[in-house]
């Protein structure tokens, strides 16, 4: 993949219209829709980028539809991703034309978010885009694969390494799951899947899964400790599924949480932590803190970039595209990652 944004982002001014993703929840109710409107509809911030793509995840979905209590403000633009060129900038750290990532940090949550043909938003969250990614490549990461990477880089932080054993991934066929495959088969992990779409297991095999295992088949069993199968764990589900982890993981493995499409409530007992020495890791992608923020990106445009980003992305839109995919991805029935194009020529 590569860009080419046939124009000079150098001359370009913003335009005094442009179309955006727009939720709101008022006297009419609650709705998103695409609107008009001008930089100064928007939040503060010193830089505005010309967004050349968002993505979709699963707490977009929720937003737009109003199924989950994401937005804090109204209205708001929708998206928690964003990459694209700086178009005008009073930052000292960023120049019109350099491309640029964002992710998390109250996008579509405290402030406007991707979902929109240019963004203003604060310096100091912006990340330089690697020069070894595309900026359609940086969304088909997006904040699932900041995720995957940042669950990888606290657990290998709390201890774990490839030859403690094979990694579990949980909701293997999702956009954190298929490049958490990836990632970890990268960086030399033995990878195990565990999916209900036993129809993927071939697709899973082919991002580098060693093993594929159907969630419908699986026995957890019910004691405080069970046999312990695996060395770790990058959690997408919650609540029983990451119930039952805590009971099967070896010594002094670690479980990244990292979702809860399965419910939040978590029960477990103190005797694997203080037993088997496990550790149960928050994984907050949101509100990474900067400097880790940028590392993370280093280490997935470099040593732990996946290696099938291709396959990965699954299906491509525009604005007008999305809400056709927010039911289906709230169903559990999302496949891979699906980026939104906004702006920029299509990638050769």
């Amino acid at each position: 993949m590569s860009l080419e944004t046939g124009q000079n982002p150098m001359t370009e001014k913003i335009p005094d219209s442009f179309r955006a993703f727009r939720i709101r929840d008022d006297e009419d109710g609650y709705r998103a829709a695409i609107e008009n409107q001008s930089i100064d509809d928007q939040s503060e911030g010193d830089v505005v980028i010309r967004v050349h793509y968002s993505s979709i995840n699963y707490k977009d979905a929720l937003a737009a539809t109003g199924k989950g209590k994401i937005l804090r403000d109204f209205p708001l633009n929708g998206g928690i991703d964003a990459a694209g060129e700086v178009v005008t900038s009073e930052s000292e750290h960023f120049s019109p034309g350099d491309p640029v990532i964002l992710t998390g940090c109250g996008l579509s949550e405290t402030r406007d978010g991707g979902y929109s043909e240019y963004l203003r938003v604060p310096s100091e969250w912006l990340v330089p885009c690697p020069a070894e990614l595309s900026l359609e490549e940086t969304m088909v990461l997006g904040t699932a694969g900041f995720t995957a990477g940042l669950s990888l880089y606290r657990m290998e932080a709390n201890g774990q390494l490839p030859d403690m054993g094979p990694i579990l991934v949980t909701g293997a066929t999702g956009g954190v799951g298929s490049l958490a495959v990836d990632i970890l088969n990268v960086a030399g992990y033995e990878v195990h899947a565990l999916t209900g779409k036993i129809d993927r297991f071939e697709w899973l095999e082919s991002l580098g899964a060693a093993q594929c295992i159907s969630r419908h088949d699986i026995e957890w069993g019910k004691r405080p400790m069970e046999s312990a199968h695996w060395a770790g764990a990058i959690d997408n589900v919650g609540g029983e599924t990451l119930s039952a982890l805590t009971r099967v993981i070896r010594p002094w493995g670690s479980i990244a949480s990292c979702g809860l499409a399965g419910g939040i409530g978590l029960e477990t007992t103190v005797m694997p932590f203080i037993i088997r020495g496990i550790s149960l890791l928050g994984i907050n992608s949101s509100g990474c803190p900067y400097a880790l923020r940028r590392e993370i990106w280093a280490r997935l445009a470099s040593d732990w970039r996946p290696q099938h980003l291709d396959s990965i992305l699954t299906g491509k839109t525009d604005l007008d595209g999305m809400e056709a995919i927010f039911p289906g991805m709230l169903k559990g029935e999302s496949l891979g990652r699906k980026i939104v194009q906004l702006n920029g020529s299509e990638q050769s």
